[in-house]
């Protein structure tokens, strides 16, 4: 039987690799397209607006696996291996496998992971897709300024390496086939001219740099790119090279289950707020608002926030405002403190 292709989509938080998958869910020509989402966080936010684009549902259709509590490529072998297995059994039915990591994964690991003989026989890695976001590059966040930090590498002995951050960036760019510059519609042409000269030099020479706008990139673009990543790992460096395992201790993730309704520019200034004053990199999930039938969706990358309704809420399904948090050294009760404050109601927060 034929290998299956597998597409992993990597990308810093926020970065639109959701979006990218959702768009090409609903363009599939066809396509019978598993996918599997890694969450980092206790709530299935990404996974369950993939399901929502309604193409994961009815008799026969391929489900939507998604594998939580963290990094993929830490929780490999305990969950990985036998999913993919478990898909593989099905390969008859596929046409393709897309991957979406978590922010926090680095996908050298996973691609390694295709070399297992369980798995060499039966799938391949057709390509590693870097999604950036483009008006953070732009900004200068993310990355930070990479002139500065230079410069204090430099100068300070000490600095032998770069921030956790930085070295996961650069490593999800070093193993990609191709990278999208997401939201370059938020950017001016100039600010978008300067990110793309700034990523191809960080990019080996045949890697191309595709803008996209809202996920919109063609199946045919992402899809049979035929690279076998697994077989040319030695030529896209890791920082991680070295070490028998990593860890992800400078981040955290919680959860926030809030009865009540919310205003959405009242939520959102109040999150913003929030991420002022606690070091935090993301939030994410869904919002129930006064009066309104359907489903708010929140994403917020530091303090930029996008809002939009998806679908109206089910009969039985509870009137919840869900919300995952993503950071450093966050201060949990007091998130959910303000945040309770701000519902119509009294609010009760279970957090985890």
């Amino acid at each position: 039987m034929h290998k299956v292709p597998v597409t992993v989509i990597t990308g810093f938080l926020g970065s639109g690799k959701t979006t990218v998958i959702r768009h090409l869910l609903l363009n599939n020509q066809s396509r019978r397209i598993a996918v599997l989402v890694n969450e980092f966080g206790e709530v299935g936010i990404d996974g369950e607006l993939l399901r929502d684009c309604q193409r994961c549902e009815g008799e026969g259709s391929i489900p939507i696996l998604e594998l939580a509590n963290g990094c993929l490529c830490c929780t490999v072998q305990e969950e990985f291996l036998p999913t993919m297995e478990t898909l593989l059994q099905r390969r008859a039915e596929l046409d393709c496998i897309l991957i979406e990591t978590s922010g926090l994964a680095l996908p050298k690991p996973l691609v390694q992971a295709f070399r297992w003989p369980t798995l060499r026989t039966g799938a391949t890695v057709d390509a590693v897709i870097a999604v950036v976001d483009g008006q953070a590059l732009a900004s200068g966040q993310l990355v930070g300024d990479r002139a500065a930090l230079e410069a204090q590498r430099q100068a300070d002995a000490s600095l032998d390496h770069e921030t956790p951050i930085e070295e996961l960036f650069a490593d999800q760019l070093s193993c990609a086939d191709l990278v999208l510059l997401s939201k370059v519609d938020q950017i001016t042409l100039s600010e978008r001219a300067r990110v793309e000269s700034w990523l191809r030099q960080q990019l080996r020479p045949e890697v191309r740099v595709l803008p996209c706008e809202r996920g919109q990139v063609a199946p045919e673009v992402l899809l049979g790119l035929q690279a076998a990543v697994e077989d040319q790992l030695e030529r896209r460096p890791s920082h991680h090279d070295h070490e028998e395992e990593h860890e992800h201790e400078a981040f955290e993730s919680f959860y926030l289950s809030l009865e009540g309704s919310y205003e959405p520019g009242s939520l959102v200034a109040q999150l913003r707020q929030l991420a002022q004053e606690e070091c935090l990199y993301r939030v994410k999930g869904f919002v129930a608002v006064p009066h309104k039938p359907m489903r708010l969706v929140l994403q917020g990358v530091g303090g930029r926030f996008e809002t939009y309704y998806d679908r109206p809420w089910r009969p039985q399904e509870p009137r919840l405002t869900r919300l995952v948090f993503i950071g450093q050294r966050l201060n949990r009760e007091r998130i959910a403190a303000q945040l309770q404050g701000l519902a119509h109601r009294e609010a009760a927060a279970f957090t985890g």
